[in-house]
């Protein structure tokens, strides 16, 4: 199984909820989890986000799941 969906498990959420959280089409979004289809940089930032991890992690750049300390909004 992917880091992504993975992810999405163990956080108890569904594609149809990933789409809620990120904008991103659920279709498309099973294009992602599936390696049919690559992230966009803002598709993988939004992802990071919603799933509470680094990008880097999506990428595979790390094993640490856990995001780094984001700025706060202004």
């Amino acid at each position: 199984m992917g880091r992504l969906k993975e992810l999405r498990i163990s956080r108890g959420y569904t594609q149809l909820k990933m789409q809620m959280l990120t904008g991103i089409d659920q279709s498309d979004y099973s294009k992602l989890e599936s390696e049919k289809r690559r992230y966009t940089f803002e598709q993988c930032r939004k992802i990071a986000i919603a799933l509470d991890t680094s990008m880097d992690y999506l990428a595979g750049l790390t094993d640490v799941k856990e995001p780094y300390q984001r700025k706060k909004p202004n």
